[in-house]
């Protein structure tokens, strides 16, 4: 009566329709984790060449910062010094 190939198109076409709320979510995930693949298997490529770049795991990174003098906190005030942000910066 019916084929192999015939009952999988069914059996494909009766999930899909019983499934549509769900399909979309399924199908986003799906595509997250092929992307997350992807990602992991590009870093295991890179481990294997070598670093490309002079920053390895175990050195250091520089972060370029400014120093900032410290300031007296005023008498009868909350807060300490440090903890307002400098003229120019929002506060977080």
């Amino acid at each position: 009566m019916f084929g192999l190939s015939e009952l999988a198109v069914v059996l494909v076409v009766i999930i899909a329709v019983l499934a549509a709320k769900r399909l979309p979510d399924l199908v986003r995930s799906a595509g997250k984790s092929a992307r997350i693949l992807k990602a992991e298997a590009r870093a295991m490529k890179d481990q294997d060449r070598g670093p490309e770049t002079p920053e390895t795991p175990g050195t250091p990174r520089i972060v370029q910062g400014e120093t900032l003098p410290p300031s007296a906190p005023a008498s009868g005030s909350a807060e300490r010094a440090g903890d307002t942000p400098p003229e120019g910066r929002p506060a977080r």
